[in-house]
């Protein structure tokens, strides 16, 4: 998986840089496809906002939020994009294992 981050009108610390790299690598766990991470940070004033971007094969995830802090506002997109990733997960194990609530011998 590659990871690109990007800053805008701000400058990451490399210990918030490693913590992300960190952080999105962790990712890896929930599905084996993921071809590439990309990490934006913008400042505003007080704000700092952070949107990751994961890029599957033939899906994308997406997730934004906000808070003071980047370290802060990285680990709530991180959060987030990681109950989207065991969502994901379970839908494809559900599929393969034949779909929610049906019962493959009850057929008739």
């Amino acid at each position: 998986m590659q990871i690109h981050t990007t800053a805008r009108h701000c400058e990451l610390d490399p210990e918030v840089r490693l913590h992300a790299e960190e952080r999105l690598r962790k990712f890896e766990k929930f599905a084996r496809d993921i071809r590439e991470a990309h990490l934006t940070v913008t400042a505003e004033r007080y704000r700092h906002s952070a949107e990751i971007t994961l890029r599957l094969n033939h899906h994308e995830l997406v997730s934004r939020e906000e808070s003071t802090e980047a370290k802060i506002a990285i680990d709530l997109a991180a959060d987030r994009i990681e109950q989207q990733l065991r969502r994901f997960k379970e839908k494809r194990v559900d599929r393969k294992r034949g779909g929610r609530g049906e019962s493959v011998r009850g057929a008739a």
